[in-house]
């Protein structure tokens, strides 16, 4: 305990050394938080738009369907299967699904479509289709109806950024043009005026389509437009129809957005001539952690046999997977040489203090201090330095973190075409409190212990008579 409180002491002796090295330490420690947490969450922001916009995290389908999808590759639903199914006990739900592709024409415009046949009902149990149907445009129109009314300076130019954006909660509203909570009350009205959208969803057997945005705007599409699919049905047959387009919805992932149409998974079967046949069931599950979708997916396999196969997200979704861990590495990369930096910069600090004080260990050995003593005392001071720089730099990363979870990085302009090009949404976003966080300072803290051995090794083969001289 003595030697606690001569350690303590002698940080403050010298108040600017002390500092100097504490804010090497916290520096260290709060960009290593906030670099990671900004990578890591933006890895989840990119699986999870993909997973609960496109695939699901757990899905039965035929064998070969995976590999060439084609319409022919259908499972037959049936009762027993889905009993089956939903004996597991991490399923909650199966959500039948027909993915094929057509062409999409509405006027003298065409394009080549996924076309997802949903249940309405159920599809909010895998992607929730409904809870992003747009509700807001900001089309050039709806921007001059809005500056011509009484809004901030401010908000005027955020308008122009996000010129054809559209939004499916007002929460996104709010936060891409950085309205503060207490002025939406009094703006959201003027948005209902002049940008809202009154998007519809779909009903089971009615020749209905929801389409992605991006599709409506390539095809010029507005609500209650005809849109005529032409592709290829079950066994070669030929399929085409017409759709009422009753919503539009925004996906997250663009290259999503880009390209689908929604349309009920009855009428999907009429259109592509397969009565009770699907593509794939969803499945919703209670516990979506990497772990727990392994475990499901090697249950279900067993259990439903060669006839089926059971797929998780990472398989169905291997170039993303693969993609993410390319860019992790270099993630991984970037923090080995911040920690390089880290390292060096308080070894030069350890080697500086070390330097000032060599006449002082001189002299405490000189009137008869042990050296074991004395390393004693610098291993504290240094302990001592680490721990206030770690807990400052924690201190002042949590609220980063926290602020950043709800308020992500959104991009525009040219670096949000990058992403787009990508498929990614042009969001980067703070991961909440994880195992990352505590390994990030405890990294920091052995890099202190290694500097740490520096003036251990001085003072154990300190020359008295030299340092006295120093």
């Amino acid at each position: 305990m003595e030697n606690l409180k001569l350690a303590w002491r002698n940080l403050w002796r010298n108040k600017r050394r002390t500092l100097i090295t504490v804010a090497s330490v916290f520096f260290a420690v709060f960009f290593a938080l906030s670099m990671r947490s900004l990578q890591l969450g933006s890895y989840d922001v990119m699986f999870k738009n993909i997973i609960e916009s496109y695939t699901g995290y757990v899905q039965v389908q035929h064998n070969d369907f995976w590999d060439d999808k084609t319409i022919d590759n259908l499972i037959k639903f049936t009762p027993e299967l889905e009993a089956a199914i939903l004996e597991d006990k991490n399923v909650n739900e199966t959500v039948m699904k027909i993915e094929s592709f057509a062409l999409a024409s509405s006027g003298p415009q065409s394009k080549g479509v996924l076309v997802m046949g949903i249940d309405p009902l159920k599809e909010k149990y895998v992607s929730d289709i409904e809870s992003k149907l747009i509700k807001y445009i900001l089309s050039e129109e709806a921007i001059k109806g809005l500056k011509r009314e009484n809004i901030p300076e401010e908000l005027k130019e955020q308008l122009d950024i996000f010129n054809n954006s559209a939004y499916s909660t007002t929460a996104r509203l709010q936060l891409d043009l950085g309205i503060d909570d207490e002025d939406f009350p009094e703006l959201i009205p003027l948005f209902d005026k002049h940008a809202s959208f009154e998007s519809g969803y779909l009903e089971s057997g009615k020749q209905q389509v929801v389409v992605g945005y991006k599709v409506a705007q390539y095809l010029h599409l507005e609500l209650g437009d005809t849109l005529i699919l032409i592709g290829q049905g079950y066994h070669g047959v030929s399929a085409a129809g017409k759709f009422e387009i009753t919503g539009v919805v925004k996906m997250p992932s663009p290259d999503i957005d880009s390209r689908v149409v929604y349309i009920p998974v009855d009428i999907a079967q009429e259109f592509y001539d397969c009565p009770d046949m699907l593509t794939s069931l969803a499945l919703q599950v209670n516990d979506n952690d990497d772990e727990a979708i392994y475990e499901t997916v090697s249950r279900l396999t067993e259990k439903l046999g060669d006839d089926y196969a059971v797929l998780g997200w990472q398989k169905m979704n291997e170039l993303m997977v693969q993609q993410m861990e390319a860019d992790n590495q270099q993630g991984y990369i970037m923090i080995i040489i911040l920690y390089m930096v880290i390292a060096f910069g308080i070894f030069g600090t350890v080697l500086m203090m070390t330097a000032e004080r060599r006449r002082e260990f001189g002299v405490l050995v000189s009137i008869g201090m042990q050296k074991t003593k004395l390393a004693i005392i610098v291993t504290y001071e240094m302990m001592m330095m680490g721990l206030l720089g770690i807990l400052s730099g924690v201190a002042a990363g949590i609220p980063l973190i926290w602020w950043g979870l709800d308020h992500p990085i959104r991009f525009s302009g040219e670096m949000a075409k990058v992403y787009e090009d990508m498929g990614f949404e042009p969001i980067m976003a703070f991961q909440p409190f994880d195992t990352y966080f505590y390994n990030q300072a405890m990294i920091v803290f052995l890099i202190v212990l290694v500097a740490m051995s520096y003036p251990v090794r001085k003072i154990s083969k300190l020359d008295v008579i030299e340092a006295l001289r120093a």
